[in-house]
């Protein structure tokens, strides 16, 4: 049977953009053509475009009308915006993480660290409602681009859940590295939070998405998050923090620790961990326990390929794995970090869904769930971790 040729057209022109563009390299599922790209910035869309062979679009208009499936690719403030343009227009929507969120009132005063938290979480909300609405209404799906859901390890314990008819009884993760090297991501104005939302947003997406898994395997309903206590922390902000040069310390107005304890629908519980405070490359894992097994999914690092060097001048020219602070000695290499972080397995299955009208496995519905945990999550860090109910759309 011939393959449905779909046009993909990619909003952005920095480093989503760029793994996007190379995710699209290996879908399967459909054939696809990208139109072209756009970008507010001009030169950065010249240069984005003009190595790849692509089409610069002079207006994000002209873009989605040129595309079936958009791939917003820009900073989570201009989320919403791009995502219901497209699905007005009955298109597919690839949206990055974080889904959306709160960025002040753009106020020059504006601080992330004073400002309300309630009033966070209601204006988070009301995007999130906004974008679920327009979906509704549209021909086109939100497709909600969390790798995690779609990394290898997380789909075989997707498969473990439904084929054992286990009950998830607690879950712990992580994501944490040494800090990004963006610098408005320790801005609230950009970003809408820190630690918690930008590192966070990953592994409780991963455990929000079993748990959904697990009820509609067990009962036809997924299972929601409920409540949440929160802690965050501002580590490298602090004026006795010791700085030896190996962590970020850019950031403004965010935290840069986050520990989230979550309480589901059915009483069970997750526990996750998300920081700027971990060298050695990307920490990015969860733990599974359930009622008839346990599973540990090393996203990052994992053992599937280990070297030695003594000199990192040997190794100049290799790219070992995102975020190390040093080549030299031992390394835990990705042979391939896309296939392990599921980027062209998400690409493949959002492109059969597409083409073929497949279910989203990473969805607007979880979109919702880990947004609404999370500003829950801010509440409760400004409440000094008090329990804080979860408001499910």
């Amino acid at each position: 049977m011939e393959k449905k040729e779909l046009r993909a057209g990619i909003v952005g022109s920095g480093f989503a953009a760029k793994f996007h563009y190379e995710a699209l390299q290996r879908v399967f599922s459909a054939k696809v053509t990208i139109a072209g790209a756009y970008s507010v910035s001009r030169k950065n869309l010249l240069s984005f475009t003009e190595s790849r062979n692509l089409t610069a679009f002079d207006s994000i208009e002209d873009l989605i009308e040129s595309s079936d499936v958009i791939h917003v690719c820009t900073p989570p403030v201009t989320h919403e915006s791009i995502v219901v343009a497209a699905l007005i227009r009955n298109k597919h929507v690839v949206v990055e993480k974080p889904f959306t969120g709160y960025f002040g009132d753009d106020s020059e005063t504006f601080n992330g660290d004073t400002f309300s938290k309630e009033k966070g979480l209601k204006h988070s909300m009301e995007s999130v409602r906004r974008m679920l609405n327009a979906e509704k209404e549209s021909e086109g799906r939100i497709m909600y681009a969390e790798n995690w859901v779609y990394a290898p390890a997380i789909q075989k314990e997707r498969e473990l859940l439904q084929k054992t008819g286990a009950q998830i009884m607690w879950m712990h993760g992580e994501e944490s590295h040494s800090g990004s090297h963006s610098l408005t991501y320790g801005q609230w104005k950009f970003s809408g939070g820190g630690s918690m939302i930008g590192k966070g947003c990953h592994p409780l997406a991963a455990a929000i998405y079993l748990k959904h898994v697990e009820g509609r395997n067990r009962s036809g309903n997924a299972i929601r998050p409920k409540t949440i206590s929160a802690r965050t922390h501002a580590i490298t902000r602090m004026p006795t923090f010791k700085n030896e040069g190996h962590l970020k310390t850019t950031y403004k107005d965010t935290e840069d620790f986050a520990m989230l304890h979550i309480v589901f629908e059915d009483g069970t519980i997750a526990d996750l961990f998300a920081s700027e405070l971990v060298l050695g490359g990307v920490h990015n894992w969860i733990e599974v326990n359930t009622t008839n097994h346990r599973t540990i999914c090393n996203i990052n690092p994992n053992t599937s390929m280990q070297a030695y060097t003594p000199a990192e001048k040997y190794f100049e020219e290799v790219y070992v794995v995102e975020k190390t602070e040093t080549k030299q000695g031992w390394s835990s290499i990705s042979p391939d970090e896309g296939w392990f972080a599921g980027y062209q397995h998400e690409m493949d299955a959002f492109y059969k869904s597409a083409a073929f009208g497949d279910p989203v496995e990473s969805n607007s519905s979880l979109a919702s769930d880990v947004i609404a945990t999370i500003y829950a999550g801010y509440v409760s860090a400004e409440r000094k971790g008090a329990e804080v109910e979860i408001t499910i759309l």
